[in-house]
């Protein structure tokens, strides 16, 4: 057959009506279940593809779900994670006929007027919330625009919402851990912004991995997510006495900045200071030394996060509330050593 294929090829090739080919390809009562098939079958044969149109119509679906990042534009450039992430996301849903709506807000206020901006035009079906923070404002907006929404969180409750969790405690406890049986005693700990959930996360886990172990915390530094933080974080180490001699970081960009930062100042790693940081970006492969961190796997997260959303689009009431990713593991490489 030449040409686009349309629906009422397909009727005519299974003998049904158009309207019974419709029902039949839009999962809509009115056939029997062999009829249905049959339709189907005869369409894929003639190589079928729906209007998206006409199946928005008939569903009354934008067959879009949305997502919202709140980060500053030199971060999203560098860090990786949010790229490997949003694969996952095209792979749960590109089978399904969905698109991912994708927003940069310079501010927390132009992130919740997205979430209003969408819901009012209907421009998506749903959400995916990533980076919770505490008493995260959200839950309660997109519960009073009734959007349905999943939460990407590593452990902490978001205000009922479905949720899709790989903790950060356990990658960080044995991150910890490495450092305590390679002798060091004094370990400082760079953390994220006090907001986000996972920072609170991490640092609990850091600082209980070292009470467990008879040791003092270490002191705690101020950083965020990008080479800055780390950069920022390491001016403030050099001033410190005495100085710790290893480090947890809240993430791989944050440790190679504090890295970096550190060789400028004649530090040698691992020998006068041993680095750990946290996702398994591909850039850590390629300092030197290499960088010791936990190998998270942001797009199995950004996948089941978007299966979620689309299960509770489909079926509130039968989909699951939680779907838990197994932790990061630790991946040991040249920027720890022995004390």
């Amino acid at each position: 057959m030449s040409g686009r294929v349309s629906i009422t090829d397909v009727a005519r090739a299974a003998k049904v009506a158009q309207s019974s080919a419709s029902a039949a390809l839009n999962d809509q009562p009115g056939v029997s279940e062999a009829t249905r098939q049959r339709v189907k079958d005869v369409a894929k044969q003639l190589g079928y593809a729906p209007l998206m149109r006409g199946k928005m119509l008939s569903s009354k679906r934008s067959f879009q779900i949305g997502l919202v990042l709140e980060r500053p534009t030199d971060v999203l450039e560098s860090d990786p994670f949010f790229g490997a992430f949003i694969a996952g996301v095209e792979q749960a849903i590109a089978p399904h006929d969905y698109a991912l709506v994708l927003q940069v807000a310079e501010s927390r206020e132009r992130e919740l007027d997205s979430y209003r901006e969408m819901a009012a035009s209907e421009r998506v079906d749903g959400v995916l919330l990533n980076e919770i923070r505490v008493d995260d404002p959200r839950a309660a907006l997109l519960a009073e625009l009734r959007l349905p929404a999943v939460a990407v969180s590593p452990w902490k409750e978001c205000a009922n919402l479905p949720m899709v969790c790989q903790a950060s405690a356990p990658g960080i406890a044995a991150a910890t851990r490495h450092l305590i049986k390679l002798g060091h005693t004094r370990i400082a700990h760079v953390c994220g912004p006090k907001e986000y959930v996972h920072t609170h996360e991490r640092l609990q886990a850091w600082e209980a991995t070292l009470v467990e172990a008879g040791l003092q915390p270490g002191p705690v530094l101020q950083g965020d997510f990008g080479l800055a933080g780390g950069t920022a974080a390491a001016e403030e180490l050099l001033g410190l006495n005495p100085s710790p001699t290893a480090v947890v970081c809240v993430n791989d960009l944050c440790a190679i900045g504090l890295q970096l930062r550190l060789q400028q100042a004649g530090l040698s790693i691992p020998k006068d200071i041993s680095i750990t940081g946290f996702d398994g970006i591909t850039i850590g492969e390629y300092v030197t030394p290499a960088l010791t961190t936990v190998q998270s796997t942001p797009t199995q997260v950004g996948k089941q996060a978007a299966a979620l959303l689309l299960a509770h689009i489909d079926d509130p009431k039968s989909a699951p509330m939680k779907v838990e990713v197994p932790a990061g593991e630790l991946v040991i490489r040249g920027s720890t050593g022995r004390r």
